[in-house]
């Protein structure tokens, strides 16, 4: 295929993304989705793409074929995909990002939505790419190289950003919010992260999530308000680790429901009202 005919390729993709997701109003997204190249991100072919049953081997090695809302893969054997496009989209889209924005991006992976935000902040703006995973973030630094706005980060995600930031974008699940993750938000600063419990099986944990949600959280003045936004499925974080007691409660709220009901973030102060969510130094307040 042609340069003219995958950027084709890639603009269709980026208005089916969005439409997918009624995303109707962000030019700018749009944009960044028909720029990116996907395949870059994803290593040479052959390429592998997540199914019901499993991975299965892309026959073709033609870069049209990424241009699906569908998970390739990054490693299979750990189950870590470059993620669902229309997924990220959605988070993306309410990060609101503005030129000039410093975002923390955690669990980046080999980069693709990082290089996403960077052109929605531009020059003025910057992005750290915080990577765990040694060789992913080896492959998020060769891939990022023409974004000078990007910074890559080979460490653990729960020690970023170290600086007031606008925006954390976190891409792994984790039953509690890091504490810089929530505290280093600049005012009106959003943070989007998958809270969740980690899946065991009979031979131990998975490295995946069993439930998590998306949690957009936006810090105030004095407070931090918070939107539900959809059930997802994460890998679990690697460096985090915590009590059963809190994945079984927490287990037992996602099985209540009432997700959507949650309006704030109760955090390092005395519980006040109902909540959906609790423990002793945080929690997550119902509107109701």
């Amino acid at each position: 295929m042609d340069d003219e005919a995958l950027a084709q390729c890639r603009r269709a993709y980026a208005s089916r993304v969005l439409t997918k997701e009624g995303i109707q109003d962000d030019d700018a997204l749009l944009q960044a989705y028909a720029t990116v190249p996907r395949e870059r991100f994803l290593g040479p072919p052959p390429w592998r793409m997540a199914g019901w049953s499993g991975y299965v081997d892309v026959p073709s090695g033609d870069a049209s074929v990424v241009y699906q809302d569908a998970l390739f893969a990054l490693q299979h054997k750990r189950h870590v995909n470059n993620g669902s496009p229309s997924l990220h989209a959605r988070g993306i889209h309410k990060l609101a990002l503005r030129r000039g924005d410093m975002v923390c991006h955690v669990g980046a992976g080999s980069g693709y939505y990082t290089a996403i935000m960077s052109l929605l902040v531009g020059a003025e703006g910057c992005v750290i790419a915080v990577e765990f995973d040694g060789e992913l973030a080896a492959r998020a630094e060769a891939n990022l190289r023409d974004y000078p706005n990007v910074k890559v980060v080979h460490g653990n995600g729960v020690e970023w950003p170290r600086e007031p930031t606008n925006a954390v974008y976190v891409n792994f699940a984790v039953h509690r919010p890091a504490d810089l993750w929530v505290e280093h938000l600049s005012i009106g600063g959003r943070l989007i992260f998958p809270l969740g419990v980690p899946d065991v099986d009979a031979t131990g944990p998975t490295g995946l999530a069993s439930y998590a949600g998306f949690f957009l959280f936006r810090r105030e003045d004095d407070a931090y308000a918070v939107e539900f936004l959809c059930p997802v499925a994460f890998v679990w974080a690697e460096a985090v680790s915590g009590g059963f007691d809190s994945y079984r409660r927490l287990e037992a709220s996602f099985g209540r429901g009432g997700m959507q009901h949650v309006c704030a973030l109760r955090w390092k102060a005395e519980r006040q009202g109902d909540e959906w969510y609790s423990e002793k130094d945080w929690g997550l307040v119902y509107s109701r």
